[in-house]
């Protein structure tokens, strides 16, 4: 076989491969209609708690955590500063910003462990946007939670539950969870050990 032919059937295979790809994590379409219409629960803790250790991390719960959303964005990191602690960052939407209807006219995207949301012309009000969606940082409690995670898709209907914590290092990182939804911009974001993970069917 000439190297030309080799390497188009490489090529072919490449883009079939990539093909595939797309399409088992392309994003899910839903009708007009709120999906999740209930806010994110935060409770006080119990009393005391601690967490395993999470390699280098020392955890300190914050509040119990638990939600429905809709995934609006997904970012995967790998060689950040945090990213052996929470390897997946998700925007997520509940109430309004659950709605195919608002979200046709909302451009998310995240980058640097931040989510970012721009529009030509409001669809809803511009406070509703910001308590009605977030950024995530998700720490697995173990392998799989890690595997469910992995498998979660934009337009997924997801539901978790855990705790808000703060993260700690022994070199001096130190990495604080927000605990309201009503902040925005640096230290907006949520902190999460995920313990249980759940996607609706599709």
């Amino acid at each position: 076989m000439s190297r030309s032919r080799l390497l188009l059937i490489l090529l072919l295979l490449l883009a079939a491969w990539g093909g595939l790809s797309w399409w088992r994590s392309r994003p899910l379409q839903h009708p007009s209609g709120e999906l999740v219409t209930a806010a994110p629960r935060q409770r006080p803790l119990d009393g005391p708690l601690s967490l395993p250790a999470h390699d280098a991390y020392t955890l300190t719960p914050r509040a119990r955590f638990d939600l429905s959303a809709r995934v609006l964005s997904r970012a995967d990191y790998r060689f950040d500063v945090g990213a052996d602690l929470a390897p997946i960052d998700l925007a997520l939407g509940w109430r309004q910003m659950s709605d195919s209807a608002v979200l046709d006219h909302v451009r998310i995207s995240q980058a640097h462990r931040f989510y970012y949301w721009s529009v030509h012309r409001f669809p809803i009000a511009r406070r509703a946007i910001e308590t009605e969606s977030a950024n995530m940082h998700l720490i697995p409690a173990d392998d799989q939670v890690l595997r469910e995670l992995r498998h979660v898709r934009v337009g997924d209907v997801i539901t978790l539950d855990g705790y808000l914590v703060d993260a700690r290092r022994a070199d001096g990182f130190v990495w604080r969870t927000s605990l309201t939804r009503d902040d925005t911009g640096a230290g907006a974001c949520e902190l999460v050990y995920v313990e249980q993970l759940g996607i609706a069917p599709r």
